[in-house]
């Protein structure tokens, strides 16, 4: 009986790693409806520094968006490439085959966000003006990586799982 089989490890970590995109999906979601539901990007850019609560949000914010992020373009897109039959990567090259197979919506977009995520996370941005950019352009990208997730699942759904 096939349900006795040990099941490919590949398989059980691809499951596991899709529940948790979507679980960090959920989050980012929760995070940033409490977010912006506060303002414009500006106005909460301004109130960051006067504001824990908008402080902690918008950290939150950066770090859930990294997360998903991370586990989408670090975890399951190569696993989900090698799975396929595919040749894993540098970064670029998974990201390109990504946007190939309508993965992805850009390459380029991803890469640009994940510059602007990463000097979020590893430099505190104190001009409001360049928080406020820096928040919509991240806020966003935030459909794409859903976008993304849900792509990759429904591919991993029909022909991997």
């Amino acid at each position: 009986m096939s349900h006795d089989l040990p099941l490919d490890p590949d398989v059980v970590r691809l499951r596991h790693l899709l529940e948790v995109a979507a679980a960090e999906e959920r989050n980012l979601l929760a995070t940033g409806e409490r977010l912006f539901r506060t303002g414009t990007v500006h106005g909460i850019a301004k109130a960051a520094d006067d504001d824990p609560v908008v402080a902690e949000r918008i950290e939150a914010f950066v770090a859930r968006f990294s997360r998903l992020q991370d586990t989408l373009g670090d975890k399951i897109l190569p696993l989900t490439l090698r799975m396929a039959g595919e040749d894993v990567l540098p970064m670029i090259g998974n990201l390109d085959r990504a946007e190939r197979y309508a993965w992805l919506d850009s390459a380029d977009g991803w890469l640009r966000v994940r510059k602007l995520r990463n000097r979020m996370v590893h430099e505190y941005v104190n001009d409001p003006a360049d928080l406020a950019a820096a928040l919509g352009d991240i806020h966003a990208a935030v459909p794409s990586l859903s976008r993304c997730l849900a792509n990759l699942k429904r591919f991993a759904e029909s022909r991997l799982l």
